[in-house]
């Protein structure tokens, strides 16, 4: 079991500390309906293979998660905030293969994050803090070859209006489009993960 503590220090000139303790949840089905052998998880995980051998269906109790096609966080990728997702299509999946997965820490500050055109942070760049639903119409290119997430966590989406396959990005420098997950510089839309009840 993995617990999250936040801490506020306000209150005058004296330190009050007020703890809130968060479980986060995710439970894998085999099959759809919330059928079937399950494996709960409530921390990152790997490699889910050993626990089952197929995934139709997902309950996520609580937090936000991102769930993976291949182990070692690899392959196509999920957002799952929270809720039900009776078969796989309901989390946009190419098929119903989930070997990897990973929570989303709580995260209330600012976004920011800095893309670029080529490799290396080289080329065009343009800055954002909100989401940007077709990065064609807003900065002309569609070409994102590197970035540098500085503030917040962000999900990079292969079509406008955050369709397509996802690409999900923590706080850190990426080099190259692969460093995400990526085949292809290609994207059409990204934007800020909010969802984390």
């Amino acid at each position: 079991m993995k617990n999250i503590i936040y801490m506020c220090v306000c209150l005058w000139h004296s330190p009050v500390v007020i703890m809130f303790i968060h479980h986060m949840q995710i439970i894998f089905y085999e099959d759809r309906n919330f059928q079937g052998r399950h494996y709960e998880c409530s921390t990152d995980c790997p490699e889910m293979q050993s626990h089952f051998s197929r995934c139709n269906s997902i309950k996520v109790d609580s937090g936000c998660w991102v769930a993976y096609e291949k182990p070692n966080y690899g392959g196509y990728q999920y957002m799952l905030p929270k809720g039900e997702y009776p078969d796989y299509q309901r989390w946009a999946g190419f098929n119903d293969c989930i070997r990897s997965c990973r929570m989303v820490p709580p995260y209330t500050g600012n976004y920011r994050m800095k893309i670029f055109e080529r490799s290396d942070f080289g080329g065009q760049n343009m800055e954002l803090m909100d989401d940007c639903p077709d990065l064609n119409e807003r900065f002309h290119t569609r070409d994102i070859s590197s970035a540098n997430v500085m503030e917040g966590y962000w999900m990079l989406h292969e079509h406008p209006n955050y369709r397509g396959r996802q690409y999900f990005l923590r706080p850190g420098e990426y080099r190259r489009h692969s460093e995400w997950g990526s085949t292809s510089p290609t994207f059409g839309s990204l934007r800020r993960v909010t969802e984390l009840n």
